[in-house]
């Protein structure tokens, strides 16, 4: 394992977890405000709705093909200039979409950061260069609280600096990414020595040439189906999770918000706070079963919730379902070398990039036809128990992927 002296590794730690929190932050400014942006520069709410479905489009389909790219050019050059690279090209595209003057300049905005948010793939390899692999599901867990901390307080700062101008949270997330920038350029180490790197290949770098990674052992095959499968169930959030808030309990945007805030807040408590001593308690296969159970209770309460007060308690038992994504990544790096970590990570992006195309699509036709006067599907809550079965469904799989690694 590379590791660099422990004072430049706790700082390298410490660089990770704020480019991670800083980048997240920077793209959870926008949230509020990129749909207005979107309507202005359009014109009309039906236009709006079309470009900003072809925009999330967009951003996740370059997520999908850049990942194993940005994965395997830091295997061969290492991780630090491409992590610098992505951070400062992030700063450059907010700016773009802060001057944006129409669309077609705001949709290169989201191709283009589609590509440097590919950088997490990097993050994630650089963790795994400098702790060792039973240390790996507590470096994910801390990375996993970042992302949350980030999508806490991204929207909440989007949303006042919003009421400023719908074009000045880009220059604060431009800001942020730039910030971010700086600070690794003085403080992050590289973590991958020159021995350990692989040379560059487009056969590797292409998103079909990466999954055949999650194909060269069947373990490693089977944790990436339970990988999909936890990305698919969690868009579910994303897809209908204000709408059928909306229609079965009657809130608002702001009660919404406000739940949305309390999930973030638990989910970083969790992966930062308790991945790694249950990890060091139970070991990364059963602490990954747990999590997926907890989130298929969870998922299933709030599909099964009468009443506000029950979906709002079903959020605290679903929140251990952060303990599944740093414990599935964990085990998965064991499975291939310390010069294929970024491929891998690659690959694990470019699987999540592919359920955040289908799952919302999936579950927002599931959701339409549970709702109106003559719904085509009984139960309002159909899609929530579907995304239960899912996650039980990768429980299953996970526990019998993970029984080399039983501690």
């Amino acid at each position: 394992m590379t590791a660099p002296a422990s004072p430049r590794r706790t700082a390298a730690i410490i660089f990770i977890l704020i480019t991670a929190l800083l980048d997240v932050m920077s793209m959870g400014i926008v949230i509020p405000v990129l749909p207005q942006l979107i309507e202005t520069l359009s014109g009309s709410d039906a236009a709006a709705g079309m470009w900003n479905g072809l925009f999330v489009a967009l951003w996740a389909g370059m997520q999908f093909i850049c990942s194993p790219l940005i994965g395997s050019l830091s295997d061969r050059f290492g991780r630090r200039p491409v992590i610098l690279i992505s951070v400062a090209g992030l700063a450059l595209d907010y700016v773009l979409m802060a001057l944006a003057p129409n669309l077609w300049w705001l949709a290169l905005g989201r191709i283009l950061a589609g590509v440097t948010s590919s950088s997490f793939t990097s993050t994630f390899a650089y963790m795994a260069d400098i702790t060792p692999p039973e240390g790996r599901a507590k470096g994910y867990g801390l990375i996993g609280a970042a992302f949350s901390a980030g999508f806490v307080a991204g929207p909440l700062i989007g949303g006042l600096l919003g009421e400023i101008s719908h074009r000045a949270p880009f220059w604060a997330a431009a800001a942020l990414s730039a910030l971010a920038f700086l600070y690794g350029l003085i403080v992050l180490p590289e973590s991958l020595s020159i021995e350990k790197r692989m040379a560059f290949s487009w056969r590797r770098a292409n998103p079909f040439g990466a999954l055949k990674l999650l194909q060269s052992h069947p373990e490693l095959s089977s944790l990436a189906v339970g990988n999909f499968l936890l990305y698919f169930a969690h868009h579910i959030f994303s897809a209908i999770f204000v709408l059928y808030a909306g229609d079965r309990y009657g809130w608002s945007a702001w009660q919404v918000g406000s739940l949305l805030a309390l999930v973030g807040l638990l989910d970083m408590g969790v992966q930062g706070l308790l991945v790694g001593p249950v990890v060091k308690r139970l070991g990364d296969r059963t602490t990954m079963v747990v999590g997926l159970c907890f989130g298929a209770i969870g998922i299933a309460s709030m599909g099964l919730a009468a009443t506000a007060t029950l979906f709002i308690a079903a959020i605290f038992p679903n929140a251990l379902w952060g303990l599944a994504m740093p414990t599935i990544q964990s085990l998965m790096t064991r499975h291939v070398s310390e010069s294929e970590q970024g491929q891998l990570q690659g690959a694990n992006n470019s699987v999540g990039a592919i359920a955040g195309v289908i799952s919302p699509l999936f579950f927002g036709a599931i959701y339409s036809l549970s709702v109106g006067p003559k719904p085509t599907l009984p139960y309002i809550g159909t899609a929530f128990l579907i995304a239960a079965a899912i996650l039980a469904g990768a429980a299953l799989i996970g526990w019998r992927a993970g029984r080399q690694f039983q501690s």
